[in-house]
């Protein structure tokens, strides 16, 4: 049964809740059971000699925990006689059977539970003669991991929480990224880590994921690394926000043989959960567009007492958008270079790229980033790509350990283009890249090569066969004689400075009547024009060049009164994706346009001319 299948047959529970609960409240009857059965799954196999183990353990007096786990073969277990099938057998105490169920499972699997608020959802069940007829409907799901396996029980959990978001009217990219932008995100992660990724290598990393919501980032680059190298363990790490999803997420881990220690409950911005550890590798997609008032006082404290002892040295993104606030925290997540250092991918939005103008909190931590070397690639992904937005969005992989080659550059990717259409839109999401998309920007992020789409035009304008793909180390197709190539570019290579300028103040004097400079009578000015507030104006100088050149060249001959307040200059960095990938196409000419007109006003007489008759 696939996952779509699964989650339809699982959301048919909602046909029993219907006129009792809310739409908006199925869920929190339906995720808690839906876990609890997949619990129930993984652990009915061993439960015969986890019981028989517990009853040996106790009679010889030793604490029978280490025992249990280790019969269960898993990171947790339950010493209840009882599992969902058996519970229907005592119709008249299910309710109470159902609490000695739960609370006989080890205490991080309980945890699960408490998080869901299960028991309140379970007297409300039982007080509407509701609950053996939601236990039953889940007792006769068969979620063992022979029939349901990891990947597809996270996609379960991420279609019902897409559905139930989209009831409550919700935000559901809060809760999961779409799984080809996580293998995206994970494919450029590790493609440079021959050591990890080469079978029969023990190696152990660390991954973490600050925004986990039901853990698929995690889940994703563990099925990855497991598939190339099954000798490397992945240890992972997470913090989230919202409890369905802490919950969920860490029933995944449970069943991974993760250490659930290891996921942890609450504000990531606000209160880190993991302190000074740092990590080999991490992802996120946190909250874009959303603001950040509530952590506000935490933040801005951490800010100025700590600088760049904390995790928001560099500076502070307006309250209306934090996603800026998850890139620093993740900076500060990364191990030393010295130590082996990190990679992460982090999905924002097109605001960091350029909002704030020089000496801005956006502009400070881009010039972080830039002059410490640190972006390695900047990909731009299709739009309505994402459940609950359409809006363009860019993958960003940072890495403190760059290769030789890539030193002090920035490989911009735009992928916008590489999308196929969805046959059922979910959501917001219309689109999706095939594992060919996937594959082709992968391949140009590991070569860091520049490239670019040409297409083939005959003399009459005719499209000559499909676009190719040319890096700047292929041989590229000629034109006919008569012909033209349209080169739309796809990958480019720029230096770390080309993105930084220094704004400059230009200032002209303030005339009196007469039109005669005024003359200041102290300070800096004494003796000079004064400047007039209403023509002060400023520029941007690219970075790589001379400032004073720049005026001479740009300024002087407009206004030959000017000149520069130097302790008005500042220094900025914004990134101008779309600039770089903008292809100039040429208006038709107005032959073309006459004659399409002559054409469709000659069809539109036909066509009143068959109606005159």
């Amino acid at each position: 049964m696939n996952h779509q299948a699964l989650s339809s047959f699982i959301w048919s529970v909602a046909d029993l809740l219907r006129g009792d609960y809310k739409q908006s409240e199925y869920g929190k009857v339906i995720l808690p059971f839906t876990v609890l059965r997949r619990l129930d799954c993984v652990l009915e196999a061993t439960k015969p000699s986890v019981l028989a183990e517990l009853e040996a353990k106790t009679k010889a007096g030793l604490n029978p925990d280490p025992f249990l786990l280790r019969k269960s073969g898993q990171s947790f277990y339950n010493t209840a006689p009882l599992d969902l099938v058996k519970l229907l057998g005592d119709q008249d105490h299910i309710r109470q059977n159902l609490y000695t169920y739960v609370q006989a499972f080890s205490p991080a699997a309980r945890d699960i539970f408490e998080r869901f608020d299960f028991f309140t959802q379970v007297e409300r069940l039982a007080k509407a003669n509701l609950l053996y007829l939601v236990t039953e409907k889940f007792a006769n799901i068969d979620l063992h991991p022979e029939a349901v396996d990891n990947t597809s029980m996270g996609l379960v959990f991420e279609e019902l929480i897409r559905k139930f978001a989209e009831i409550s009217n919700e935000t559901a990219g809060e809760h999961f990224t779409p799984r080809e932008v996580i293998r995206l995100m994970v494919n450029l992660l590790f493609i440079e880590d021959d050591d990890v990724l080469t079978p029969g290598n023990a190696v152990v990393r660390t991954i973490y994921d600050p925004t986990a919501g039901t853990g698929g980032m995690l889940s994703v680059a563990g099925e990855f690394l497991l598939e190339h190298n099954p000798q490397a363990r992945l240890t992972m790490f997470g913090q989230e926000l919202n409890d369905e999803s802490y919950a969920i997420c860490k029933a995944d881990m449970l069943i991974k043989g993760q250490d659930v220690a290891n996921i942890v409950a609450g504000n990531t911005l606000s209160d880190d959960g993991h302190g000074a550890r740092k990590f080999d590798y991490m992802l996120s997609n946190p909250p874009f567009g959303v603001e950040w008032k509530k952590v506000e006082k935490a933040v801005r404290q951490e800010h100025e007492q700590k600088g760049f002892d904390g995790r928001f040295g560099p500076g502070l993104p307006r309250v209306s958008d934090g996603s800026m606030l998850f890139l620093m925290h993740l900076l500060s997540k990364m191990r030393p270079a010295q130590d082996g250092g990190s990679r992460f991918g982090i999905v924002l939005n097109g605001s960091p790229l350029f909002t704030g103008g020089a000496g801005s909190g956006e502009s400070e931590i881009r010039r972080y980033v830039l002059e410490n070397d640190l972006v390695e690639a900047i990909v731009g992904l299709p739009t309505d790509m994402f459940y609950n937005t359409g809006i363009a969005t860019y993958v960003w992989i940072i890495s403190n350990r760059k290769k030789a080659d890539r030193k002090g550059q920035v490989q911009l990717i735009d992928a916008s283009s590489f999308w196929q259409k969805m046959r059922k839109s979910l959501g917001s999401k219309r689109k999706e890249m095939s594992d060919a998309h996937i594959a082709t920007v992968t391949r140009l992020f590991g070569s860091f090569t520049e490239a670019e789409y040409i297409t083939v035009f005959d003399a009459a304008g005719q499209q000559l066969g499909e676009p190719q793909l040319v890096t700047n180390t292929d041989t590229p197709p000629k034109a006919p004689e008569g012909g033209r190539l349209k080169r739309v570019p796809i990958a480019r290579i720029f230096r770390n400075q080309d993105f930084g300028y220094t704004t400059i103040t230009v200032e002209r004097p303030l005339k009196d009547e007469a039109g005669k400079p005024v003359l200041g009578s102290k300070g800096a000015r004494r003796g000079k024009p004064q400047a007039d507030s209403a023509l002060r104006d400023t520029e941007n100088v690219p970075l790589g060049e001379d400032i004073s050149a720049y005026f001479k060249r740009e300024v002087l001959p407009h206004a030959p009164d000017a000149w520069i307040d130097e302790t008005k200059s500042k220094v900025g960095y914004e990134i101008p994706f779309n600039r770089h990938f903008y292809v100039f196409e040429p208006p038709r000419s107005l032959h073309a346009i006459d004659e399409e007109l002559k054409t469709v006003s000659a069809n539109i007489m036909k066509m009143l001319e068959g109606l005159a008759e």
